[in-house]
């Protein structure tokens, strides 16, 4: 599982190797208040963002995937071609346009069909691995893993396995280190892939009485030691390399993070996050979705980086059409969260991609002419019929710059109308749901699928309705009250990032 390291950067090059940092939550079913485990988060992503609900495909034999990054990437590598698997399975996933060297879209987890959700977030490994990444690496990347989870994965287990399977056989191409939260209704794992062209990673299982923030994600101490370690996962050489580097003296406790990671440990951030979901996992009521909903747009750890949020209740339903997430198109501080269902037939197209903040389409037209003299490159690559229509991102994002002005009054207001809009919307589901079952169990998929998506579909358009309405009201008592700010150094609400 070696590979062979090639030193083709210096220690100055190494630290400029960081990545999006990402959030990822779970917490264990023995903690909640409907015995249902949880996966949630955001993603770091300065660019557009929208959300997709790829269909289960058949592939020929034969058919490949374009995997890797190319040599604009911080860490330069070249693009390779593996073999694609003759089935991949139907998932809702969030989708972005743009990462330095990451060719899009881009991915950083969702939901599949199987139960199995996933997200991906930064890992840094320590210097001298960056430094030994070899300038030609090739493998799939952190985006083109979590695809090929969703794609793949019938288990969380079996997502820790494919991640070994594809380093082992085609590496890894990295740009400082990343990490992987992978969960299903049983457990879930955090895998830690490093950097440096060795094919080093490690696994350790989150069990039900998990609570598990991950900013960056991290792996503590290993039981090496120990012959076979039921919760922990690593290659044949992960001690042996770590002695033969002199990290390691081969006695006493194997600290993953301190011999291959950052030495951190938790960031504070995730540290307290923790500490916050294990007090409300004590209350006689334990964890319900409105905590895990706090815990994603609490405005300690949520602002404009988080490019969108994500819950994900790991339940076991009779039909798969009926597995769902909980979905906000930006953060989630200036949005509420819809329920979106695996059985959804389309994405509305105002939550679709569009050119706001799109990589590259500042430089294209919703226009032929120049393509006609053979400047297709000219050309937008958003049918005009989406752009036609408006953008839940962009809507959000001017929500959440009129909050963050004035953030001691709007924020409140804004957060009480989310809370009141989702605590509607979870009683509305569950009879969804129940609709929805006895029309799969009488074998009117259709029905059902319309139904689901009628549903999602009207939630998702109220919860853009009400973003715009609420800006409209912020914008005119900004005007009258305080004024536009035009200084240059934005506001928000202090985090702990």
């Amino acid at each position: 599982m070696v590979r062979g390291g090639c030193h083709g950067m210096n220690a100055r090059q190494a630290g400029k190797a960081e990545g999006r940092v990402s959030y990822g939550l779970y917490i264990g079913r023995n903690h909640t208040a409907d015995g249902i485990a949880y996966l949630a988060g955001y993603g770091d992503e300065p660019s557009s963002h929208w959300l997709e609900i790829v269909p289960r495909r058949h592939h020929a034999p034969g058919t490949v995937i374009s995997v890797g990054v190319t040599q604009q990437a911080d860490l330069p590598g070249r693009m390779s071609e593996i073999p694609q698997v003759a089935e991949t399975s139907r998932h809702i996933r969030v989708s972005y346009s743009h990462y330095k060297g990451v060719p899009s879209p881009l991915t950083n987890g969702g939901l599949n069909e199987h139960g199995v959700a996933v997200r991906d977030i930064w890992s840094p490994s320590r210097p001298e691995l960056i430094a030994m990444t070899p300038v030609d690496q090739s493998g799939p990347n952190y985006s083109d893993l979590a695809r090929i989870l969703l794609e793949r994965a019938r288990t969380a287990r079996d997502g820790v396995e494919i991640i070994a399977d594809l380093i082992a056989r085609h590496g890894y191409a990295d740009y400082g280190g990343n990490s992987h939260l992978i969960a299903d209704a049983e457990e879930a794992w955090v895998v830690i892939e490093f950097s440096g062209g060795q094919g080093l990673w490690v696994a350790e299982r989150l069990g039900p009485d998990a609570i598990r923030a991950s900013r960056p994600g991290y792996v503590g101490v290993v039981p090496v030691h120990d012959s076979r370690p039921a919760d922990f996962l690593y290659p044949a050489h992960f001690v042996s390399f770590a002695r033969g580097q002199g990290w390691y003296s081969g006695e006493g406790p194997f600290d993953a993070n301190a011999v291959y990671g950052d030495g951190r440990g938790r960031w504070a951030g995730a540290a307290w996050i923790e500490a916050e979901m294990a007090g409300r996992a004590r209350r006689p009521g334990k964890i319900g979705l409105a905590d895990v909903i706090w815990a994603v747009r609490t405005a300690r750890l949520t602002g404009d980086t988080a490019g969108y949020g994500q819950v994900v209740p790991l339940a076991t339903p009779a039909h798969k059409e009926l597995r769902m997430l909980w979905h906000t198109q930006v953060g989630a501080v200036a949005a509420p969260f819809v329920p979106v269902f695996m059985g959804v037939a389309e994405v509305p197209e105002e939550y679709r991609a569009h050119r706001y903040l799109s990589g590259g389409e500042a430089a294209r037209f919703l226009d032929t002419r120049h393509a006609d003299k053979g400047r297709s490159d000219t050309v937008s690559l958003i049918p005009q019929g989406i752009e036609s229509t408006r953008s839940a991102s962009a809507a959000g994002k001017r929500l959440l710059n009129l909050i963050f002005q004035h953030h001691e009054a709007f924020l409140p207001e804004a957060t009480a109308l989310w809370e009141a809009i989702e605590a509607e919307l979870s009683r509305s589901q569950a009879g969804i749901v129940r609709s929805a079952a006895v029309l799969l169990d009488a074998g009117e998929s259709e029905l059902a699928t319309g139904l689901l998506t009628y549903y999602s579909h009207t939630e998702l358009r109220r919860a853009l309705d009400s973003i715009e309405q609420l800006a409209q009201s912020l914008e005119l008592r900004t005007r009258y009250r305080h004024g536009f700010r035009t200084d240059p150094v934005p506001l928000s609400p202090p985090q702990i990032w």
